[in-house]
């Protein structure tokens, strides 16, 4: 299977390791597997010592862990400059970043402030676009950049509110994104995942419902796991998917065909 994937020892950079519960931890898991050079990046100097925390639970090395603020630029580029420099080539990203206030979530979308539309968008949609900008140059061998979505962004869950409308955001990215980049063999795509209890699931209200709904009407009856989730990322970060980009696809037990 390592042959088929292609993926030891190619340099990932994983954002958005919040916890053990995260999505992007699941990623980094799959990855591990495949024997992929992780990268690391954090935004704050108390998300850097979880992580560390994380890694040396697991006995996995913390020498590459960065700091990018995805709202800052200046951050971005000089955490991309740093990473180009000391590993030369990057081979594939993972951005699952998402965040808005949370009276923002709380609140009838109808009142999301100005304020807060801008800053759902920025933190969960053109930080993607940030990231791909400066990782570009030193995607010099090709490569996939894969971020993480949810139903939510091409329907009116109600629950998720202004998320929903940055979720939309950000799939269009990746559709724009997947046509300027194509031509240097990078590929863009998104991950569709059903709901997993991550720290970022506990600012949607109703939560609980949406998984008892998803047992009842998915084709599988059943909720998805942070596994299989990372497992499906890491098929669309490796060889196996070369011909896929710009590309939604939906690890959800098949609910959104459904529900």
């Amino acid at each position: 299977m390592e042959d088929l994937l292609k993926l030891k020892g190619k340099n990932i950079v994983v954002m958005g390791v919040a916890n053990e519960r995260s999505l992007a931890w699941g990623v980094a898991k799959s990855l591990h597997t495949a024997g992929a050079n992780i990268i690391y990046t954090y935004r704050l100097e108390r998300s850097l010592g979880k992580l560390t925390k994380l890694l040396e639970e697991k006995e996995l090395s913390t020498d590459n862990i960065f700091q990018c603020d995805v709202n800052d630029d200046n951050s971005i580029h000089k955490a991309f400059t740093e990473i180009g420099e000391k590993f030369g080539v990057i081979h594939g990203i993972v951005h699952s970043i998402a965040f808005a206030h949370a009276e923002d979530l709380k609140n009838p979308f109808v009142q999301t402030s100005r304020e807060g539309f801008a800053f759902a968008h920025d933190t969960s949609a053109y930080s993607l676009v940030a990231v791909a900008r400066e990782a570009e140059p030193y995607m010099t061998e090709g490569g996939s950049i894969v971020t993480m979505s949810y139903l939510g962004a091409e329907r009116a869950i109600e629950t998720y509110r202004v998320m929903g409308v940055a979720k939309a955001a950000l799939e269009a990215s990746v559709r724009y994104l997947a046509i300027d980049l194509g031509k240097k063999d990078i590929r863009v795509n998104a991950i569709s995942a059903g709901p997993i209890r991550t720290l970022a699931a506990k600012g949607v209200s109703g939560f609980n419902d949406i998984l008892r709904t998803i047992e009842e009407k998915s084709p599988l009856q059943r909720n998805v796991t942070q596994d299989e989730v990372g497992d499906m990322t890491l098929a669309i970060l490796s060889h196996l998917s070369r011909g896929v980009t710009g590309e939604v696809i939906y690890v959800d037990s098949g609910y959104h065909i459904v529900g």
